[in-house]
This record gives structure tokens, C-alpha cells and sequence, in this order.
């Protein structure tokens, strides 16, 4: 029973108390080691401390051989002394904003910031780049290949010809954080009936009902999962929630949330040799009372995802908004999973391009059937590996080759979009296509990558390509632009006849705005693309601008009476669309 949505303070204690062990445990390694300001310890024990340090706080943005989100670390210590470094990791945004040179540079050229790491203590700031050093020393003696790579996959840049999009600010979710973003707020779903409810999730741990402006928790699921994990930040947490189409007669919603590796055996998981490091798990509530809140009721666990690592996990899940009752796909719940980082990790590429694991796909159940092999949900008889040959294909899975399938939409003339976010150089946008390879790792956009080498870099395809072997993005834009495309939504909602039409989306990291028309989103053709000009309550201004330096974490959300709205985990403000004026 769902008895309590209240704080767990016991969790926050425990979580000190495992900082202040490892914290301790280093500051031991490092007096043993004698080590000095200027060298680095190479103690197998710190070196240790230093790997699960790095893979908890630093591995889903970096890592010893390109860039990544972050930059390559196959220099850092080379390039930069160990003060600096230092100083960086602890606390970026200040750096920068003090104006120091090289922050500054970093900055400029991935257009978002480091956030800060407060919490990590001097030790074990100096076990991670013990853990740094050793790692680039070993990266920098890999043989060196000739590079044909592609410096900039699309030269021609976004023009800023779609006109102005005219915002206004409702309201402000409550703080689950005191240090950007101050609300990890990240999906919005209006729940229909006689009246329409609007509903918003915090991957804190929270899910909120919004009314006139007003946020009154609906779940609170923190104290309900005692795995539930948040930690690093990213895409963990309570991430994703779905109400089923027949809720307002059997009250059952869906939700996700991240917990703790090995809390319990995963459903869908790798060779028992393959280290886990998060799972993903889908849960079916059974809401007593749904004009109560927050809501009560039984709960039971769907499914388990096993992810090689915190990265790129279950970004959505979702119910097809346009068919009704009688049409094969009502109440089949889709579900997006990243690679879970495999593609970063050197040798686990082949972990993404698996059709025998969930990793990069898009799964689709009928969460009320039982014929799965956990017998928890069902296998719908229209997907497409139904009927493969092969047993150990997945029959879960709806479409394929993904990094990080962050948003599921559907526009109103019925066309499926499946937005991923790219490693190193390009945003898409995919027309989800049942039975679909869209290729990752071997493909981002329409370029080549080589996951055996190096997946930062992008080549041209090559000119004997099987037809039909991948299936290319209908939009694109490259890393010149943005670094991780926010889900958009085609407008259709009445108050802004100008804007019907158009799909709007954003980027994550600096919360540029974009346009396209939907007639141009086609299989075959990439759609062109307009940046649109942002105004808030009448000013001029850009979501970055709003945020200070900090990344604004732009996304977007279809409110009450189909309406457009903005949201920013930066600062947990919502904004509603109100006009629309083209070029």
C-alpha cells in the first residue's frame, strides 16, 4: 500500500555517513602513499576508490579517448596542473563565472558547464585524478591512426528565420535541490476526463499534480523503493510516467525509476561475466481514489532493466495518445532505453547492437497480458520479432539502434517521433518504424562510426551500404549547434492558429529553440530547420540568459487544452506558449 509520501531523512543520513567512510578510507590510502601536491599516487587501493568515484560522478560525461559530452581526459593532467584541476571538479560554475581562463575556454566550446561536486571531498578529488592520470597514461600508448574523419558534419548553420515564439512565465516547481538545476523537472502528461489534469514528474522522486499554478504532490516515491537511487544526477531518478488509456476506470499508472545495481535479478539482463552498474524498473500502480492525493494504492513490478552503466537509461515510457478502443496498438505501452553508456565503455559496443538485449531500443508490451517470460506483462502478437527464428531475440522490442531515445511523441497526423541524444556529434530525430535499425553504434545520423576505435568521430557512409539496412534520421543538427536535443511536439492546439503545424523543439544545453514544418518530417529527406527567436513575458531573451551561465536544461511539454509549454530544470520554471509570429 502507497501509506506515506514523506521525506526519508534516514536516507539522507545514510548517504553522509558513506561520504564521510569513503572520504576517510582515501584520506588512509593517500597518507600511506606520502603522496605530494605535485605527483599522483599510483596505490592499487586509492587507485580503486578513484575508478568507483570516477564511474559514479564522471564516466556518463568523459572518458580516456574522445570527446565525449565533456571532454576527452587523454591530457588532463598534462594540460593542467593539479590545483586547477582540482578546484575545477569541486566547483566549475564559479570558475567560470569568476572568469578564469581555461574554465572559461571549456565553457565556450562544449556550451554547458561541469555541474558542481561540493560534496566530494579533497581526497577523494585526489583518488579521481589518481584514477585520471593512470587511465591517459595508458590511453596515450594506444597506436595513433590516420584520421579521415569528418571536422563538421553539417558546415551550413541553423538559420534564426522561424520567427518569434512568445512565452509566459505560470509558476515554479518546489526546490528538491539547493545548487542547479534546482528541480530535476522533466516530463509533463494532462491526464483526460471529464476534466483535464495537468501532471508533472521531478526525477527527484516526484510526481506533481499542477493546479492554478499550484504543485501538490501526487507520489512521492522515495520512500516506497528503498533502492531508488538519484545518484549522479543524469537521467537516474524517477524518470518517466505513463497513465494507461482506460485510467479513469481502473485507475492504473506506469512509472520508472532508477535503483541500485543488483537490488534485485533483472528480467532483461547480460551474461552473469558482465558487470551491472544500474537498473531501471517499470511498476504498474493501482490508484484507489484518483481525486485524492497523493494518490494511494497497490503497486506491482513489471519488469527489471540491467544498463552496463548510470548512462543513458529508460528515458520514456508512453501509451500511443491517437489510437481508441479496437485499434491493435490501444493500451501498448512503449518504453525507450539508452545504451546504458556500452557504446563509451571500450569493448561493449556490441552490447548496443544486440537484438537479444533491451540496450538502444524502444520496446513495446501490453502491460495487462501475462505471456512474457516473467509472466508480469505481454508480448503484443503485431511486434515485429514475434515470429523470429531466432529464440533469443527479444520479442519486447518494437525498434532499435539507439544511444538515448529520450522522448517518444506522436504528431497529430499519426506519425511516431523518437528523438536520440548523440554522442559527439549529432542530434536526430527518427520516424519510429516497427522492426527499425537506426544503427548506433554503427551510425549517428547520416554519418559512419567506428565503435571498435573511436565513437567521437564521424565518417561519410560507405558506398556499398545494404539498402534498407539502417534507417536514417527525417531531422538532423550537429554538435556547431547544440549537444542534446530535447523531445519536441508538433503544435495542435487551438489558441495559436499560426503555430499549428509546426514541430518545436529545443536542446538541453543551451536551450536554443528550433522549428520544423511537419509536412517536411519524411522517411527518405532530412527536414529543414529554423531557430526561433524566444520571448519571455514580452523581452527578448534566451533560456540561457534566464539560467545565468548555468545549462538551462530546457523541455518541453503539451499542457491543458493541447497548449504548448516550456519547462527548465535549472530553475524549475514553467512557461506557456501564448503566441506565435513567423518571419
Amino acid at each position: 500500500m502507497i501509506s506515506s509520501f514523506c521525506k526519508s531523512e534516514g536516507r539522507k543520513k545514510l548517504i553522509v555517513l558513506l561520504l564521510l567512510f569513503v572520504e576517510i578510507g582515501v584520506q588512509v590510502f593517500a597518507q600511506k602513499t606520502g603522496q605530494s601536491s605535485d605527483n599522483y599516487s599510483s596505490d592499487p587501493k586509492m587507485l580503486a576508490v578513484g575508478q568507483q568515484l570516477f564511474e559514479n560522478n564522471c564516466s556518463s560525461c568523459h572518458n580516456f579517448s574522445q570527446r565525449s559530452i565533456g571532454p576527452s581526459l587523454q591530457q588532463a593532467t598534462i594540460e593542467s596542473k593539479k590545483v586547477w584541476l582540482k578546484k575545477f571538479i569541486r566547483n566549475a560554475p564559479a570558475m567560470i563565472t569568476s572568469g578564469d581562463t581555461r574554465a572559461t575556454q571549456l565553457f565556450e566550446e562544449y556550451k554547458q558547464m561541469m555541474p558542481p561536486f561540493t560534496s566530494l571531498g579533497n581526497n577523494q578529488v585526489e583518488a579521481i585524478l589518481a584514477f585520471i592520470h593512470k587511465n591517459q597514461q595508458a590511453s596515450a600508448n594506444q597506436p595513433k591512426l590516420v584520421d579521415t574523419a569528418i571536422k563538421d558534419p553539417i558546415p551550413a548553420k541553423i538559420p534564426q528565420t522561424g520567427g518569434q515564439l512568445y512565452l509566459q512565465y505560470q509558476s515554479t516547481a518546489p526546490a528538491t535541490s539547493t545548487t542547479a538545476p534546482l528541480a530535476r523537472i522533466n516530463k509533463m502528461q494532462v491526464l483526460k476526463g471529464p476534466k483535464e489534469r495537468l501532471f508533472v514528474i521531478d526525477l527527484q522522486g516526484i510526481l506533481y499534480e499542477i493546479t492554478d499554478s499550484v504543485w501538490q504532490i501526487a507520489m512521492d516515491i522515495r520512500p516506497l523503493r528503498p533502492h531508488f537511487t538519484t545518484s549522479p544526477g543524469l537521467g537516474t531518478g524517477f524518470g518517466s510516467f505513463a497513465f494507461h488509456p482506460d485510467f479513469n476506470e481502473n485507475g492504473l499508472l506506469y512509472t520508472t525509476h532508477a535503483e541500485k545495481a543488483h537490488s534485485l535479478r533483472g528480467d532483461l539482463s547480460f551474461a552473469d561475466s558482465i558487470k551491472v552498474g544500474l537498473q531501471w524498473v517499470l511498476t504498474e500502480w493501482k490508484i484507489e481514489d484518483a481525486t485524492k492525493l497523493p494518490f494511494m494504492g497497490d503497486s506491482r513490478e513489471l519488469l527489471r532493466i540491467d544498463l552496463l552503466t548510470i548512462a543513458h537509461g529508460v528515458q520514456e515510457i508512453t501509451f500511443n495518445p491517437l489510437v481508441t478502443k479496437g485499434h491493435e496498438e490501444y493500451g501498448l505501452l512503449y518504453i525507450g532505453i539508452g545504451d546504458g553508456g556500452a557504446a563509451e565503455k571500450k569493448g561493449f559496443y556490441p552490447l548496443c547492437s544486440s537484438a537479444q538485449i533491451a540496450s538502444s531500443s524502444v520496446l513495446r508490451i501490453d502491460p495487462l497480458g501475462r505471456n512474457s517470460a516473467n509472466k508480469q506483462y505481454g508480448i503484443p502478437p503485431t511486434n515485429p520479432f514475434v515470429d523470429a527464428p531466432d529464440p533469443t531475440i527479444l520479442k519486447e522490442i518494437y525498434c532499435r539502434g539507439f544511444r538515448n531515445p529520450n522522448r517518444i511523441t506522436w504528431t497529430p497526423d499519426g506519425k511516431m517521433l523518437i528523438d536520440d541524444i548523440g554522442q559527439s556529434n549529432i542530434e536526430e530525430v527518427n520516424l519510429g518504424i516497427a522492426g527499425a535499425d537506426y544503427g548506433w553504434p554503427e551510425r549517428e545520423g547520416t554519418f559512419l562510426v567506428n565503435p571498435r576505435e573511436d565513437i567521437n568521430k564521424v565518417f561519410v557512409l560507405p558506398t556499398t551500404e545494404l539498402p534498407k539496412k539502417y534507417t536514417y534520421p527525417i531531422l538532423q543538427y550537429d554538435h556547431d549547434e547544440g549537444r542534446a536535443i530535447s523531445g519536441g511536439f508538433v503544435y495542435d492546439g487551438r489558441a495559436i492558429p499560426a503555430l499549428k503545424n509546426k514541430y518545436i523543439f529545443s536542446d538541453i544545453t543551451n536551450g536554443r529553440v528550433f522549428m520544423a514544418n511537419n509536412q517536411d518530417l519524411e522517411l527518405g529527406k532530412l527536414a529543414p530547420i529554423q531557430e526561433l527567436e524566444v520571448w519571455v513575458d514580452n523581452e527578448l531573451t534566451t533560456f540561457q540568459k534566464l539560467n545565468g551561465t548555468a545549462k538551462p536544461d530546457s523541455r518541453l511539454g503539451i499542457g491543458l487544452g493541447g497548449e504548448l509549454y516550456f519547462f527548465t530544470k535549472a530553475d524549475g520554471k514553467l512557461y506557456k506558449v501564448v503566441d506565435f509570429r513567423a518571419k
